[in-house]
């Protein structure tokens, strides 16, 4: 690896929080599906940021949409209403055919407020017990970082250290989903699995061998 990307890389290396272990490529620019290295050297970008990049880097309309936004109206928050959140609320209702949408920021954002949602939808509308409401999960996921959700993960270094977890009881069939419950119960078992998490560390490799 050539110096420029390992000097970006010690940098962050030392000033970041340590909360993910990315691969050893430091992307300095792109478009469409191939992605080039601080040193000029060229990728295929088969990660795609989990899907959020499906239609590539640097996708003309995309970006003459956000430099024509971004001259206009920088930001609203949601103590606004705004000209473009209406327009783009019906499109997504008619494209998923819902009623509702709700947008999120992240993965993790959208899993909670599944829960909450569905929660009040049990108190409120199906006679579930006040406070007694379970969430079912698989074994082998990966659905965030927030306290809530950490610990549905089977990703020992997930969790491991941000304890305690979500009250939890495995089902009696160990291939059926798990229910997390009012009876704490021992972590899940690490999975094997790779997922979007980011902690599961590499194989270790020597700097300057090939990517």
């Amino acid at each position: 690896m050539a110096k420029k990307s390992l000097k970006m890389i010690a940098l962050e290396e030392k000033h970041g929080a340590h909360n993910y272990h990315p691969l050893s490529v430091v992307i300095s620019r792109a478009k469409g599906a191939v992605v080039w290295d601080a040193d000029g050297k060229k990728y295929f970008d088969f990660l795609s940021a989990y899907s959020a990049l499906n239609q590539g880097h640097c996708h003309p309309k995309i970006v003459a949409a956000a430099k024509a936004q971004l001259g206009k109206v920088t930001l609203t928050s949601r103590a606004f209403f705004n000209e473009r959140l209406g327009p783009f609320l019906k499109l997504l209702c008619d494209v998923a055919k819902k009623d509702r949408a709700l947008p999120m920021n992240s993965g993790a954002e959208a899993v909670e407020t599944a829960i909450k949602a569905m929660r009040l939808w049990g108190y409120r509308s199906k006679g579930v017990e006040v406070d007694k409401a379970e969430i079912i999960v698989c074994d082998h996921n990966f659905h965030g970082r927030t306290t809530t959700i950490v610990g549905f993960s089977s990703d020992q270094e997930s969790w491991d250290g941000f304890g305690p977890a979500t009250p939890q009881r495995p089902s009696s069939d160990s291939t059926s989903p798990k229910k997390r419950s009012g009876t704490p119960n021992r972590p899940p078992r690490p999975s094997q699995a790779g997922h979007e998490g980011g902690r599961k560390k590499p194989a270790k490799r020597k700097r300057g061998s090939a990517q």
